[in-house]
């Protein structure tokens, strides 16, 4: 990881030392802690309550930043890459950032396409979306039933599981071993998984994780450099013959982190909706449409992917009626603009059919071309193996008694313990 104050970019503006923070800590509404982790929702209500549709917050160490909650301004700031730029050497708040911050493993500069602007990150972004492309639909989810089916075959028997573990993760890890060419070892899988996961943490882990996946990862793009297979890393590593193997490893690491905790999220909070909403919960059984309509509904309303760091603002401008300064940094509050009032009139018409929601960002920095409908088929897969396979699943605890993980970036559950009638598994 590289240090955010080396390499400085020669255009980043200047920050007078007497330019005010984006807003006073004695008012501003804090994006860490218990609360905000059991009631995101809430919190981002009265943020917009009190400082409307562009809002002071204040991150992981009271870190100052600007957060987005409209979702006009949400796209605008999406769609406006020369005001906000992405390149986090931009940012007028380094010096304020301790170098164990939480938050440092993916908003620290490192080559990462995500991090590259213009005619660069247009053409590291088409790679992506090129490799994503030679992924046959089909067959990723007939690999899908076929992980699925070997789970649920270790936990039927018991009429207990808790699914985070024994299913949640554990689908898009082989999903993810097959998409890029990794061994389906079940250690180095579940390395990989928890490292991922855990440099998306607000906690003392979160860098430690990210370089255990860096290091995981740099062997396997170098091994697919030497000798390129059918799979999404040999794809992408043919598709950017001008990129160093330190700019491949980053940029596979942008893709696994979409595919891998991305994917379980949006596979747990949609069967938390349909295990606790009755509007679900009377057709667990033999409905497969709404499956569909409960993933779309967790899009808008439980978003897996919250909150994105970041956007620089290039220049001093306005957004939501908030004077930016230039080197500021901008939040985008993607849960939040999805829950925008303003987009849902009085008489709310419901999310059916609805696919407009910015879950997946949007514009130039959006999910690559490809990417969000691998996650569809892995994740659909694994909600229709599971209620086919056990239709009576039931939750083990009271809703309320849900635990969720501590995180700025994601919405998802600690634990999802169920219940159901015992099956033997049939050898054959």
């Amino acid at each position: 990881m590289t240090n955010p104050q080396d390499d400085q970019d020669p255009q980043a503006p200047d920050h007078s030392p007497d330019t005010p923070p984006p807003g006073c800590p004695a008012h501003a509404a804090r994006l860490y802690g218990p609360e905000f982790r059991r009631h995101p929702a809430e919190t981002y209500q009265r943020i917009r309550r009190d400082g409307g549709q562009v809002a002071p917050v204040l991150l992981e160490g009271d870190i100052d930043a600007w957060f987005v909650l409209g979702y006009r301004e949400t796209r605008h700031v999406l769609s406006d890459t020369d005001t906000f730029g992405r390149d986090p050497r931009r940012w007028n708040g380094w010096d304020g950032v301790p170098p164990d911050w939480p938050l440092m493993p993916w908003v620290a500069y490192s080559p990462m396409m995500t991090f590259t602007e213009g005619d660069e990150h247009r053409r590291r972004s088409t790679a992506a979306s090129e490799a994503l492309a030679t992924v046959d639909p089909f067959v990723l989810r007939g690999h899908c039933e076929r992980f699925a089916d070997q789970l649920i075959d270790k936990f039927t028997p018991n009429g207990r599981a808790d699914l985070v573990y024994d299913y949640i993760y554990s689908v898009p890890a082989l999903a993810t071993a097959e998409l890029f060419g990794l061994s389906e070892d079940e250690a180095g899988l579940g390395a990989l998984a928890q490292g991922l996961t855990v440099s998306f943490l607000s906690g003392e882990e979160a860098i430690a994780g990210q370089q255990r996946v860096a290091a995981y990862v740099a062997e396997l793009v170098k091994a697919k450099r030497e000798a390129p297979g059918p799979d999404l890393t040999s794809q992408f590593v043919l598709n950017t013959p001008e990129l160093t193997e330190e700019q491949q490893t980053a940029d596979v690491m942008v893709l696994m982190a979409a595919a891998l905790p991305l994917t379980s999220y949006w596979i747990g909070n949609t069967l938390r909706l349909m295990l606790t909403d009755e509007r679900f919960a009377m057709t667990l059984s033999g409905n497969r449409r709404s499956i569909g309509e409960a993933m779309n509904e967790v899009l808008w309303a439980d978003s897996p992917l919250q909150n994105l760091i970041g956007r620089y603002a290039t220049r001093d401008t306005s957004l939501g009626g908030q004077r930016i300064r230039a080197g500021d940094l901008v939040v985008l509050g993607l849960a939040a603009a999805n829950a925008d009032p303003l987009l849902w009139p009085d008489t709310p018409v419901g999310h059916a059919g609805n696919h407009s929601h910015v879950a997946f960002s949007g514009g130039e920095y959006g999910c690559p071309v490809g990417g969000p409908e691998t996650a569809r088929v892995i994740a659909e897969t694994a909600i229709e193996v599971l209620l086919d396979r056990v239709p009576d699943l039931t939750l083990a605890v009271e809703p309320e008694e849900l635990s969720w993980v501590d995180s700025f970036w994601y919405r998802c559950l600690d634990s999802l313990p169920v219940t159901f009638s015992p099956t033997p598994v049939t050898a054959g």
